[in-house]
């Protein structure tokens, strides 16, 4: 049987409609390039001298909107600083040669900001010392110190970079698959449990054990990265006990259009525009790249958020997985009241014996 052709307003209406999809695509992962900034940087200056304060000033006055600026006593305050992740950077004031701490670990264009930082205090500072009769070419260098370097299997951090969309890829996977082929709330959360671990194992085996992208504890890798594969294949099993089919479509959405493109995984969340960057951490994709980044380089670094961040979606999935389940059961288990009584067989006992008796019709 031939099916009808389709009517052409129809044909506009899915041709446009395919596109503009495709539009939004492109602005998901075109937005956060085009519109990073540097601003809100954390920076810590340190020293207590005249120079220490007519730096932080000059910071203050010249780039308040790229950096937040704290102080700090001493170059170990500020190492520590960095290594804790409370600073991106640090002005280092407390010596007759300022210094530039900053940590590539960070990403690559935190690195090139501090290096650009540091030739911008070089100009200034060599003017001074010029100012004061001395040559120019005996006026010192401001030296650039890596505090907390990328690892020499991805001095880049390429890998890094790229790590994050295969989880949320793969936290989709897990999610899709589940929720179409596994049937029963219990069934379903062992189903996801079962994937995040062998995720977690697979990823790390490849990224840290084979190509040294992620440092630190191999263990505790994998427990990250299971939690970032769940927080996003559990939201989406729960969902679709609850909206069906389209449970898939709505966690795709809020996982690959809007939680990956603010995640910070590229580039650090403070180039983002306010408030999309803040806001991405409390997304998987955010609070699990944070979280591995951390792992591997900054150790001395909070990990509660990324990980009660995670926590949180995981519970949310078994808590949508549950009421899914639970509202089902009601829809299928009649009430009392409901059940009909068995209709008439047309055959009544006979008078004082209990047998059936043929009805008028019955013994015609």
């Amino acid at each position: 049987m031939n099916r009808p052709h389709t009517r052409w307003s129809r044909v506009a209406l899915i041709g446009i409609g395919a596109s503009l999809i495709v539009g939004v695509f492109v602005l998901a992962f075109s937005w956060p390039a085009v519109t990073s900034t540097v601003h809100a940087v954390p920076l810590v200056v340190s020293g207590t001298s005249t120079t220490a304060d007519t730096i932080a000033a000059q910071l203050e006055q010249n780039a308040s909107a790229q950096f937040d600026i704290t102080r700090v006593a001493t170059r170990d305050d500020a190492v520590a600083a960095v290594q804790r992740r409370d600073a991106f950077g640090a002005v280092v004031a407390d010596s007759p040669v300022p210094e530039v701490l900053t940590a590539s670990a960070n990403g690559v264009v935190v690195s090139q900001l501090f290096t650009g930082l540091a030739a911008q205090l070089q100009s200034s500072f060599s003017q001074q010392l010029q100012a004061q009769g001395v040559a120019a070419d005996a006026v010192p260098v401001i030296a650039v110190t890596d505090v907390v370097p990328l690892a020499a299997t991805d001095p880049r951090g390429a890998g890094f970079t790229t790590l994050s969309f295969p989880l949320v890829i793969g936290g989709m996977i897990g999610g899709v698959a589940v929720s179409l082929l596994v049937v029963g709330v219990w069934r379903r959360l062992t189903a996801v449990v079962l994937y995040g671990l062998a995720a977690g194992v697979v990823v790390v085996a490849i990224s840290q054990a084979w190509f040294g992208i992620l440092q630190g504890p191999a263990l505790l890798n994998v427990v990250a990265v299971a939690a970032a594969v769940l927080g996003i294949s559990a939201f989406i099993v729960g969902l679709t006990s609850v909206l069906g089919p389209r449970g898939i479509a709505v966690g795709a959405v809020l996982s690959l259009l809007v939680g990956n493109p603010i995640s910070g995984a590229s580039q650090p969340w403070q180039f983002l525009p306010a408030p999309w960057g803040a806001i991405g951490q409390f997304f998987p994709p955010g609070a699990g790249a944070t979280l591995l980044r951390d792992l591997s380089y900054f150790p001395d670094a909070s990990t509660l958020e990324p990980w009660l961040v995670l926590a949180g979606w995981i519970a949310l999935g078994v808590v949508l997985m549950s009421v899914g389940h639970f509202r089902n059961r009601a829809t299928m288990t009649p009430s009392p009241g409901s059940l009909e009584p068995e209709p008439e067989t047309g055959v009544a006992p006979a008078p004082g014996t209990g047998a059936p008796a043929a009805t008028a019709s019955g013994s015609a």
